[in-house]
């Protein structure tokens, strides 16, 4: 079984079984909930929702310093290569692949599209999503930015682990996150990208009684390990 780790906002790592490191949305060194610095994260893949700031900020140095592939859209993975960084796979919502760690797919979220990276030169916009993951039996859906849309129903019976964000004014709020259970029906929910700053604060355990049995709510704390099921 993989393990996941969550490092505050929306930012986590994933070991798999066989010792694969997967990083998403890398946000460590300006993230005032984070557990740990860019420095003591291992990546072979790192894996970007968009090109916000709080989502991609040390895309850059920790792809350097691991040599990660990174795997976003087609659009932050061209704006990347002005950045030095060449070990990268561009793809598109709706696409799927295959990677050494599992499959892959991006889904919809809606959610602006510029990408935001200190000396990042002229705006540069791209679509936002959101990551299925298949990995060690797990199918794992990491929703990124994103408000409530139809779209979630499409993946009723195809989510275990779902990570959604409840932080609201930027993204869906508890209401709207619970709504999204109930579209998706998975086994287990973890709320993200809340807390990180006065606009977004929520508590997560109003978020748990909106979702009540529809599915297993796990409430993690930036550095805490949890076992994919």
């Amino acid at each position: 079984m993989a393990d996941l780790t969550f490092h505050g906002h929306a930012t986590c790592s994933i070991e798999t079984e066989d010792g694969t490191h997967l990083v998403i949305d890398p946000f460590f060194e300006n993230n005032p909930v984070c557990d740990t610095s860019v420095d003591e994260v291992e990546a072979d893949f790192i894996l970007v929702t968009h090109g916000h700031g709080d989502h991609i900020s040390d895309v850059v140095p920790l792809a350097k310093r691991t040599g990660a592939k990174v795997i976003s859209t087609v659009e932050v993975v061209e704006f990347l290569a002005t950045k030095g960084i060449d070990n990268a796979h561009g793809m598109n919502i709706g696409g799927a692949r295959d990677f050494p760690f599992g499959r892959l797919k991006l889904v919809h979220a809606i959610h602006g599209g510029s990408i935001q990276m200190e000396g990042g030169g002229p705006p540069h916009t791209t679509p936002c999503s959101g990551l299925l993951l298949e990995v060690d039996g797990c199918r794992l859906y990491h929703a990124g930015d994103t408000a409530l849309t139809m779209d979630m129903k499409l993946l009723e019976g195809r989510v275990d682990v779902a990570l959604l964000p409840i932080g609201d004014n930027f993204t869906m709020g508890p209401e709207d996150a619970a709504r999204a259970v109930e579209f998706i029906r998975p086994k287990v929910v973890i709320p993200i990208h809340y807390g990180t700053w006065p606009v977004i604060d929520q508590d997560p355990e109003v978020f748990r009684g909106l979702v009540g049995d529809r599915a297993s709510v796990k409430v993690l704390e930036p550095g805490a390990r949890f076992t994919l099921p």
